[in-house]
């Protein structure tokens, strides 16, 4: 594990956001664990992180950072830089009558009640993604039957110098929880398309569909959400809940008796009680089944 900076640098004083310096991500993981970053950038807009990325080493590793969901932090911390996107990335507008862009950090709730509000139908599976525009792009995030990139008609990247560039959907290649997305550029805003739909009928369905998730999901404590990627033909929650595992638990973690393929943090556990947690699922789930279940979770940092 690395040495906290004692002494914080002034390199980022031109900036016109906010640096710290080895902070706990703890704070900012939704599933309440992880050591500290070594830079974590609070951007007020677009050009704020453009200047960033552009004073950054060439090589220190960055992490753009939505609502912390779908990401596991480990012990020891991040040696690079978190851009905490849903700070300053936030800008939602009405492009057309079927057409909105959303940049990196608007939640993608919001994305649901914007459409909604604005007579437009596709958007409502997006109330039960937990995170944010950036990170469904990312992973072409879904729930309930959709998927992102069915609405994607444009984005905009921006890469480690501050440069942007516009694609279109053909420059990718788009399959269930991945996209061939350059790990050297991220997402800063997308433009999605919708169909047409009655206000009252849109918010009628984001009600079900949230009620829908509430019943099988647990709803209000620490998670990631979906730990492991359903495998061809099967579900991952079904798997791990044949196989007995429902309510098992290392340290302070558990797996979930509401939805086998979500991890609940409930006694103060560690990144390392989650990752050996995900560890012993895929090894018995494969030793049981002959099925290698791959996450949906990010692991990034060190462990102590």
């Amino acid at each position: 594990m690395r040495e906290l900076s004692m002494n914080p640098s002034h390199e980022f004083d031109s900036l016109r956001g906010h640096v710290r310096h080895d902070e706990p991500m703890a704070r900012h993981i939704s599933w309440k664990v992880g050591g500290p970053a070594r830079y974590f950038f609070e951007p007020l807009d677009e050009a704020d992180v453009a200047d960033f990325l552009r004073l950054l080493p060439a090589h220190t590793p960055i992490l753009w950072l939505g609502l912390g969901s779908n990401l596991l932090v480990r012990d020891g911390g991040f040696n690079g830089a978190v851009i905490a996107a849903h700070r300053g990335l936030n800008a939602l507008a009405l492009l057309s009558e079927k057409t909105i862009t959303a940049q990196a950090g608007v939640s993608c709730a919001r994305v649901a009640r914007f459409a909604a509000k604005n007579q437009m139908s596709g958007a409502e599976f997006f109330a039960g993604i937990p995170g944010t525009v950036g990170g469904a792009i990312a992973m072409n995030a879904g729930a309930f039957g959709s998927e992102t990139w069915q609405f994607v008609e444009s984005i905009r990247l921006i890469n480690r110098t501050g440069e942007i560039s516009e694609c279109e959907p053909a420059a990718f290649e788009v399959s269930y929880r991945a996209v061939s997305i350059s790990e050297d550029v991220w997402v800063a805003s997308a433009c999605f398309s919708f169909e047409p739909l009655s206000a009252p009928q849109s918010r009628h369905v984001i009600r079900s569909l949230l009620e829908t998730r509430g019943q099988s999901q647990p709803v209000g404590q620490p998670s990631a959400g979906s730990v492991f990627k359903n495998p061809p033909g099967d579900y991952a929650a079904r798997l791990i809940e044949r196989a007995g595992h429902k309510g098992k638990r290392i340290g302070g973690v558990r797996i979930s008796e509401h939805h086998a393929n979500f991890i609940v943090n409930d006694q103060s556990g560690t990144a390392e009680n989650i990752e050996d947690l995900i560890q012993f699922v895929q090894d018995d789930v494969e030793k049981r089944f002959d099925v290698k279940l791959e996450t949906e979770v990010r692991f990034v940092g060190e462990a102590i």
